[in-house]
């Protein structure tokens, strides 16, 4: 019996160990499975449509701005595709700063742009919110060593306006606004100083300067209200007989397309007095129309209608196109008539003395630069600004003109569209006109506009006649002050210079 039971218990025995050995072999080891592949990620899709404003402003600045050659993003060929452009347009949603910070190069000083037109439009034609007053802003101090603000110089007050009326003139210091002095930051009006004259309405502290110098404050307040006001350009316009020999004068403040008609009687005037010269007050003058200029330029001489006053030359794509389609139309030449088809009241003056400062600019400085290679051209006062560049307002429609227009918002811009050089090939130097008789304006001194003895014209009288008039001089120098800058300043059209019609380019 146990001989039998250790048979059957090694039996089984061997029968288990070979099942367990069967099992081994059956293993069939699985594979490791595969990580997913991950899928590419769509690509954003942009859509040109959802940028309009962006949209339009390159476009345009892509056919006219004068230095698109600085700006690779402007090139036709920049974007891969549509999407990629339209990427572009999205990381600047701010019309404002696509503008400025994408479209304009470097090199330029007055491009702009508004999201007014209306307001561009009616600035264009004088009229603008104003109170009639011309500033310019000098640094003084109360004490040595304290903090330095900046004296309002009243240098020319609008006739007719609210200024006016009120009886404020020209040399009147303003040294308070609200009761507020106007306070300085580096080498400009700080914000709170912009804030208080920006302001609608406003009561003005006065002060004078002694005859030491020295600016005193008073008590003396004057309220103001700001209106819409239409400036007339022509400040003043008259003839004066120094010893018998008849001299025009003209004070010119803007180049405004509006009152040509009016500056063409002002010459009729000169022409009827037998004025044998001019001088040419610019020294206020920003600039303006381009074709005010050249009508300004032709009155005064007549004798070359026809003859090129400018040759422009615009971005390598547009000059070309020109170059081949339409060449006559670089060439700016003296004209017979102006703009209202009026027959212009020419002098033919063989020489002109021209005033000019700081403060002149554009077309100020295209009527200089214009006008000598064919008549003697004098200029008496300090270094323009050298601004040569023409600018025009383009509009978001289809041929960028006013007629059509987006009627979805009020965005324009205003770059620059050409240079230019006069019949010479000379281009005007971009740190301005040097004068050939230098004398600045004196704050403490300011003299009368248009009277023989202002410190200015008396010097541009004796460059005429060739005698030695006296003049209230004042013995303290005007480089004693710090200037700030002037009225306007922050307006977009401030010293700029542009053209109203556009020639258009086929692509």
């Amino acid at each position: 019996m146990k001989k039998n039971f250790l048979v059957f218990l090694l039996s089984v025995l061997i029968f288990s160990a070979c099942s367990n050995d069967d099992d081994v072999a059956e293993i069939v080891e699985e594979p490791t499975p595969e990580e997913p592949t991950p899928e590419e990620p769509e690509e954003e899709t942009f859509n040109i449509e959802d940028y309009p404003i962006q949209d339009y402003m390159w476009s345009a600045m892509n056919v006219y701005y004068l230095y698109k050659g600085d700006i690779p993003e402007l090139s036709q060929t920049f974007f891969a595709d549509d999407n990629e452009y339209a990427e572009y347009l999205s990381q600047n949603p701010v019309p404002e700063n696509f503008y400025y910070g994408e479209l304009v190069s470097d090199q330029d000083r007055f491009s702009y742009m508004t999201s007014d037109y209306v307001a561009l439009e009616n600035s264009f034609s004088g009229v603008s919110k104003s109170d009639g007053l011309r500033f310019v802003y000098a640094g003084y101090q109360l004490q040595s060593g304290g903090p330095v603000y900046a004296a309002a110089v009243i240098r020319y007050v609008v006739p007719n306006s609210p200024a006016d009326e009120a009886g404020l003139t020209r040399s009147q210091v303003v040294t308070q606004i609200n009761g507020e002095r106007l306070g300085v930051s580096g080498n400009s009006l700080n914000s709170r100083a912009q804030e208080l004259l920006n302001l609608d309405s406003y009561t003005l502290t006065l002060g004078s300067y002694n005859d030491q110098g020295t600016l005193v404050e008073s008590s003396n307040e004057v309220s103001i209200d700001k209106i819409e006001l239409t400036e007339n350009p022509i400040g003043l316009a008259k003839t004066l007989d120094i010893d018998g020999q008849k001299i025009g004068y003209l004070l010119y403040n803007s180049f405004i397309g509006n009152f040509d008609d009016e500056l063409n009687a002002a010459f009729a005037d000169f022409k009827a007095d037998g004025i044998t010269d001019l001088v040419l007050d610019l020294r206020y003058n920003g600039g303006g129309s381009v074709a005010s200029a050249i009508d300004l330029a032709s009155m005064i001489t007549g004798q070359f209608e026809g003859e090129v006053i400018t040759k422009q030359q615009w971005n390598a794509e547009a000059q070309a196109y020109f170059e081949s389609e339409s060449p006559e139309s670089l060439i700016d030449r003296f004209d017979g008539q102006i703009r209202t088809e009026e027959p212009i009241n020419s002098l033919n003056l063989t020489r002109l003395y021209v005033i000019g400062t700081g403060s002149t600019a554009s077309a100020s400085e295209l009527t200089i630069i214009g006008l000598r290679p064919y008549i003697d051209v004098t200029t008496i006062g300090t270094t323009t600004v050298g601004k040569f560049e023409a600018s025009v307002t383009l509009y978001d429609s289809p041929n960028f003109l006013r007629e059509n227009v987006n009627p979805d918002h009020n965005y324009a811009i205003q770059p620059l569209i050409y240079t230019y050089s006069n019949a010479d090939g000379v281009v005007g130097p971009p740190t301005g006109i040097v004068p050939d008789f230098e004398l600045a304006e004196d704050l403490r001194n300011f003299g009368t506009l248009g009277d023989p003895e202002e410190p200015l014209l008396n010097l541009a009288l004796q460059q005429i006649t060739g005698k030695s008039f006296q003049t209230k001089r004042n013995s303290l120098s005007p480089m004693d002050f710090e200037i700030f800058g002037e009225t306007d300043m922050n307006q977009p059209t401030f010293q700029k210079m542009y053209v109203t019609e556009l020639p258009q380019i086929q692509k």
